[in-house]
């Protein structure tokens, strides 16, 4: 007998059938959940204490909208990347795809560091130095990306869920002060600092290449007709709501325990868990530490993903097809974003740099471009048909647009500038 489903969602389904119906969402929210949004999300904690728990939500919503746009574009028309080579032509699609890959590729090099960083700080091999796990974190990375989508949904599921209990426990025992927590939820900017940072925390979470995969996957779902926007929305929520839980309970054990205990910055995305240890015990360095390194793998996969669905779609429907192509550009892909000893020995970059700087990158190159494509695509009636976005959509929609714009604007020279001249 299989096992029935006892979530609430669909009591009638089995767990096979409801991986069937359910999932997608959770491989975008372990995309964006990395060390990055770690370190943003305790960094909120420690320098502003409960009060950026509005940009959280902020942030879970604006990811909502940007995928569920995504999402109609592949339901009603065709894959973000299909759409760019019928409207910009093949050549120029391919070469703004490969300019985009660039970006996913720099991704993949700070979350290698990230996690062999995060292994040598866990199981004390200083002496050996966090090289040979960025290497064989790439290494782990092809394996796992090439098994097969309904491998990885999956594990990426499973992940997330982990993260969620984990951080969440850590939150729980350190006893916040829930009248200072509820007041957090009220949007409110204390100084241009905290505005910056509120604007990381969205933009960790409007994860661009999400854009490109949800259009594609939904396919595997099997959502391709307007009937199954409805269970479409309800994943993005389910797993909307499980990142957003996951990123304020690492806000609320920053805000609770490190800020008291007289922190004022992090050094790097591992200081939260060596601080626990002293207030909280061993056990919650261990569990947020593993959970960082964790959250850090989980995002090599489907950001890589990306740039071996986007390239073929770009170049023409006879590659799109191609299986052989897909995993050549993923394992060249995640080979390239293992190399992060290298940038780090020529570029001068600290682990921390990588973290901070080569999203920032992303932020400022890959954001602003695709959410323009993203926005054009799904106004295309050519495309959409009757499911264009209504102005009330549109209206909604202008905000990710001007989020990416201000971030190109405000940041753009400063993080290549710093990027190039050994790091902040």
């Amino acid at each position: 007998m299989e096992t029935k489903s006892f979530t609430g969602l669909a009591p009638d389904l089995t767990i096979t059938e409801l991986f069937q119906q359910y999932g997608l969402a959770f491989v975008m929210v372990a995309s964006y959940f990395g060390s990055g949004s770690v370190f943003i999300a305790s960094s909120a904690g420690v320098r502003y204490g409960y009060g950026l728990l509005w940009a959280v939500v902020g942030a879970v919503l604006l990811g909502f909208m940007a995928q569920d746009m995504s999402a109609r574009l592949g339901i009603f028309g065709e894959s973000l990347a299909a759409f760019a080579r019928k409207r910009l032509g093949s050549t120029v699609a391919t070469i703004l795809m490969v300019l985009l890959a660039v970006g996913c590729i720099a991704w993949t090099l700070e979350l290698t560091a990230a996690v062999g960083k995060g292994i040598v700080v866990l199981l004390g091999l200083h002496g050996i130095g966090w090289h040979p796990f960025a290497y064989l974190t790439g290494l782990t990375a092809m394996v796992i990306g090439i098994l097969g989508y309904d491998m990885v949904e999956k594990v990426m599921v499973t992940m997330m869920f982990g993260l969620l209990i984990a951080y969440v426990v850590v939150a729980g025992v350190s006893s916040p002060d829930l009248v200072a927590v509820s007041k957090g939820f009220v949007p409110a900017i204390e100084s241009a600092g905290a505005m910056a940072l509120a604007v990381s925390i969205l933009g960790t979470t409007a994860l661009w290449p999400n854009f490109f995969l949800e259009s594609q996957l939904v396919e595997n779902k099997g959502w391709t007709s307007k009937s199954d926007v409805p269970t479409m929305r309800r994943d993005l929520s389910i797993g909307y709501a499980v990142g957003g839980v996951t990123t304020i309970a690492i806000v609320v054990a920053a805000a609770a325990v490190l800020r008291p205990a007289g922190y004022t910055h992090l050094e790097t995305f591992l200081t939260p868990g060596k601080a626990l240890a002293n207030v909280l015990g061993e056990w919650a360095m261990v569990v947020f530490l593993v959970g960082t390194l964790a959250a850090a793998f989980n995002s090599i996969v489907p950001i890589m993903w990306a740039p071996a669905y986007m390239i073929p779609e770009a170049m023409g429907e006879e590659f799109a097809e191609s299986t052989r192509l897909f995993k050549l550009i993923y394992v060249v892909g995640v080979g390239v974003g293992s190399l992060s000893p290298l940038v780090h020995q020529y570029l001068g970059l600290s682990v921390i740099n990588m973290i901070i700087l080569f999203p920032a990158y992303n932020g400022v190159i890959g954001l602003p471009i695709t959410a323009l494509l993203l926005f054009w695509a799904v106004n295309d009636s050519d495309v959409m048909g009757e499911y264009t976005n209504g102005w009330k959509l549109n209206i909604l929609n202008s905000a990710l647009i001007l989020l990416a714009v201000y971030s190109a604007w405000s940041a753009g020279r400063f993080v290549i500038n710093a990027i190039l001249s050994g790091g902040l």
